[in-house]
């Protein structure tokens, strides 16, 4: 069978405060045809579908009338669970009308989803909570999906109690998998894990989670969980939260995130993103191929010395947004600006980098800087930003909002 992994739509984002509506448009309907040209039997989507608690109407129209098509109305499965930007209870409200059209939305720990055939000839053979079996009409085997949506601070600390360490928050998700993987997962059909966490290898360094996302799991200070934590009964994990396309793991079997479909935050600037289809049969080792989404515009962080170098590169890239740092000796004059700003329309942010600032060791915060009194260190703070003194009235105000905090 075929499966389409995808995650991070964030339906409803705003770059700033640029709408990417139309670009999500674009690449919704551009994954639909990724699952129609690749004769896709199933579709995961590993959370954060919205980017917050209360979606826009926009934003829920633009994910039933996608999830419409790429169930192809109904005849192809999509599971989609609840990332740490989703409301749990908003994402399983459409679930017992959207279930008959053969799409499952799964976003608290204890749903188990109802067993049974449907008219579409699709069958829940099996269900538990954070598990579902399933088998198509058109696959001769069934295939069990171990799901684990984003869980909550408040729904974590309802499993572990007063307990909270990180080992136990690890050990009880890890020993929840196992029993249900060791219950209903063998060589017969395709095992899958479906999970919406910050997962790494142990040992590993975990690498900064982009800009637009909130960090989740600090129950107990933890942040990840360890790819061994899922059972080896899995075949692959289909993950999302990180943006980035990369592999976890890639054994004893592959753990994925597909990355988000379009650059949400300037820390993924040039970046591709994609969605990844994999090949799985029982027993066997899956294949799996990452593909690319042409769709949206990139996001670009560029720096510039000179105003013409700039206007030429803006001129030959108008399909992106960017975050353009500009070095100037003092500041950007008001010419140079409307120049740039003129010549793009995606201009984001424009930043100046002054030349003039201190270098080397003199650049340096000193262990007896940290002595001075706070309106030297805001001085200094503002010389190095900005490359020159703050005037008497900032220095009026920030002495306001200090001596307010004091006083608190």
């Amino acid at each position: 069978m075929k499966i389409l992994h995808t995650a991070d739509w964030h339906l409803g984002k705003k770059l700033q405060e640029v709408s990417r509506y139309e670009e999500q448009v674009l690449v919704l309907e551009e994954i639909v045809a990724i699952a129609e040209g690749n004769d896709v039997d199933l579709v995961l989507i590993a959370g954060d579908i919205f980017d917050n608690f209360n979606p826009s109407h926009e934003a829920v129209e633009l994910l039933y009338r996608t999830l419409r098509k790429l169930s192809n109305y109904g005849k192809r499965p999509v599971i989609a669970i609840s990332g740490n930007h989703d409301s749990t209870q908003f994402i399983e409200a459409p679930d017992p009308l959207a279930r008959e059209m053969g799409i499952f939305f799964y976003g608290k720990y204890d749903t188990v989803i109802p067993v049974g055939k449907l008219d579409n000839g699709l069958e829940i053979l099996d269900a538990d909570t954070g598990f579902v079996s399933l088998k198509l009409p058109e696959v001769e085997f069934p295939v069990r999906i171990l799901l684990a949506p984003y869980a909550n601070e408040i729904l974590l600390r309802s499993y572990l109690g007063e307990k909270d360490r990180e080992e136990e928050l690890r050990s009880l998700l890890a020993g929840r998998w196992k029993t249900l993987a060791e219950k209903y997962c063998d060589d017969k059909g395709v095992n899958l894990f479906l999970g919406h966490f910050f997962f790494l290898k142990e040992g590993e360094k975990p690498e900064p989670e982009p800009e637009s996302e909130r960090p989740i799991l600090h129950v107990g200070g933890t942040q990840a969980l360890f790819t061994h934590n899922i059972p080896d009964q899995v075949q692959y994990a289909a993950l999302g939260h990180l943006h980035r396309y990369h592999a976890a793991s890639k054994t004893p079997f592959p753990v994925v995130y597909s990355s988000s479909p379009l650059a949400y935050s300037f820390s993924e600037a040039g970046q591709q993103k994609q969605v990844v289809v994999i090949d799985a049969k029982p027993g066997e080792a899956v294949s799996y191929e990452a593909i690319p989404i042409t769709q949206g515009r990139s996001l670009e962080r560029k720096t510039f010395a000179d105003l013409q170098t700039a206007l030429e590169w803006l001129a030959a890239h108008p399909n992106c947004f960017v975050e353009l740092t500009y070095e100037t000796e003092h500041s950007i004059d008001a010419s140079t600006r409307r120049s740039l700003m003129k010549a793009h329309d995606g201009i984001i942010n424009l930043i100046p980098q002054i030349k003039n600032k201190l270098s080397g060791a003199d650049q340096q915060l000193q262990v007896a800087d940290l002595e001075k009194d706070m309106v030297t260190l805001f001085g200094m703070y503002y010389q190095d930003e900005k490359g020159q003194k703050p005037n008497p009235e900032l220095i009026t105000i920030f002495k306001e909002v200090i001596s307010q905090n004091e006083t608190q």
